[in-house]
């Protein structure tokens, strides 16, 4: 019978990854709901349970492709792949009144860019408080703590080690955690009430996955405001971090 159960799950890979997704995810929201109540987003502890099962994943095949390297799952790995992720990033924009986005203006502009410059540079002051002494290595790191994506992206256009760009993909997983926990709490303090402060913070902190969970905490209609600029943010830090920002880099170190 396990056998049986096991090849019925590796030949319809992508079902079973959809059905592992949909368990985890009423997890997490029961646990959101029930332990929480509410306060952390059950997005966010949905990520937490991916990381977890990643980790087991690997250290159980020894592989590097988290539960992807299990056989009967390794239809997560195409579900957890780019082409989807980014489907889902154009869908949740698509929610945004183009009215609205236009009164964000100069300020969603500028807060793109300091946004990209801030979290840059406090990857930076991590990168050399752990010993990274080499622009590459420095500025690749700097980049993850950007986004998870914009750090491998500037790690390979400067042929970063591996290990760095490993490191640096943790770092924008940590940032995109952080802030998905954080934000329902920060809200009311700093305004986060309405579609062009949700633009301008999700310009300043970037990580589409962890602004869309903590929107969603907060207030759901405010998701595809935070999303637009966050979606923005990567593009730029994509453009900015393996160029102008690793020649000043490189310059300083």
């Amino acid at each position: 019978m396990p056998d049986i159960i096991t090849n019925i799950l590796e030949n319809n890979g992508f079902v079973t990854a959809f059905v592992i997704v949909g368990i985890t995810m009423w997890i997490a929201y029961l646990i959101s709901n029930k332990l929480t109540k509410g306060l952390i987003h059950g997005s966010a502890i949905a990520i937490v349970l991916g990381l977890i099962l990643a980790y087991i994943g690997g250290v159980t095949t020894g592989g590097s492709k988290g539960l992807s390297d299990v056989s009967f799952l390794a239809g997560i790995g195409f579900l957890g792949g780019s082409m989807l992720r980014d489907f889902a990033i154009v869908a949740t924009s698509f929610g945004a009144n183009f009215d609205d986005i236009k009164k964000a203006g100069l300020r969603g502009i500028l807060s793109l860019f300091i946004g990209v410059v801030l979290s840059f540079v406090v990857g930076v002051i991590f990168a050399v408080a752990f010993g990274y002494k080499d622009a590459v290595s420095i500025a690749t790191i700097g980049a993850g703590t950007v986004t998870y994506i914009v750090g491998p992206v500037t790690g390979a256009a400067l042929g970063a080690s591996s290990e760095v760009i490993a490191i640096s993909i943790a770092a924008g997983l940590v940032k995109s955690v952080i802030v998905m926990v954080g934000t329902p709490f920060v809200a009311k303090y700093i305004g986060l009430n309405n579609p062009v402060t949700a633009m301008v913070y999700g310009g300043l902190m970037g990580t589409t996955s962890g602004v869309a969970g903590g929107l969603a905490a907060t207030d759901p209609k405010l998701v595809p405001y935070g999303a637009v600029t966050a979606t923005f943010y990567t593009g730029l830090g994509c453009l900015l971090a393996p160029t102008l920002l690793f020649i000043l880099t490189d310059m300083i170190f």
